[in-house]
């Protein structure tokens, strides 16, 4: 595993859980609002942490700890992810798995054995307009769909998030959207944030009401629909 940070406590990361977080480096996206573009364009320049120092801090945080969560990046495009998260689940820790869902067979793989307890796949837009908001010409929309499916046949395990930019998305993408994902047992609504590690500048928040307006034309499809890190 390319480990390029830990974020040693969190409860933000795995909501309703206390857990650490483990940031993995390279991403197949490059949307441009990213908020971790060091580790999608700088990887190389980013300082590596050894495995060991994430079960070493597991074993020192042993009841202080519920989980761990993996991000990026893109995690899934780690060679040798299912090996990290069955070392991890051993260790008697919950596992969140956030991935933008371009690869179905190792989300699959995850879930039927048994190595994550919840899937966080991000919705970028409607199937529309992906190339634009993921940053990519030709993004593989078939493997996207296989990973929305997957997801919506396994209830309890999953949730789906939109990270919501004023420059990005309009009301009809949420609509899109929520046409997509009918039915989903969770899915949130989240306010950007500038990180300061951008990919491209130029991106701003939408105000509360105006994201409570986006939520309500989602919810006409996914009732079960929240906003999320909105002040």
């Amino acid at each position: 595993m390319l480990i390029n940070g830990i974020l040693k406590l969190t409860l933000l990361d795995y909501p309703g859980h206390t857990a650490c977080t483990v940031f993995t480096g390279g991403c197949n996206f490059r949307c441009p609002f990213c908020q971790n573009a060091a580790l999608v364009l700088r990887v190389p320049e980013q300082p590596v942490v050894p495995e060991e120092e994430l079960f070493n801090l597991l074993e020192k945080r042993r009841g202080l700890l519920d989980g761990v969560c993996v991000t990026g990046g893109e995690p899934t495009l780690q060679a040798d992810l299912l090996e990290f998260l069955r070392r991890i689940k051993e260790k008697g820790f919950l596992v969140k798995l956030d991935t933008n869902g371009t690869r179905p067979q190792v989300i699959s793989q995850a879930l039927e054995q048994g190595l994550v307890d919840k899937v966080a796949m991000d919705i970028k837009t409607c199937r529309e307009r992906y190339p634009l908001v993921a940053g990519i010409d030709r993004p593989d929309m078939g493997a996207i769909e296989d990973s929305v499916r997957l997801l919506l046949s396994n209830p309890g395990k999953y949730e789906f998030r939109t990270t919501v930019v004023r420059q990005l998305h309009t009301a009809e993408d949420m609509q899109g959207i929520g046409e997509w994902i009918k039915g989903a047992q969770e899915y949130y609504l989240q306010g950007f944030k500038d990180s300061g590690d951008i990919i491209e500048d130029g991106f701003s928040a939408l105000s509360k009401d105006e994201m409570e307006s986006l939520l309500a034309v989602v919810r006409r499809f996914v009732p079960s629909a929240q906003l999320r890190g909105i002040d």
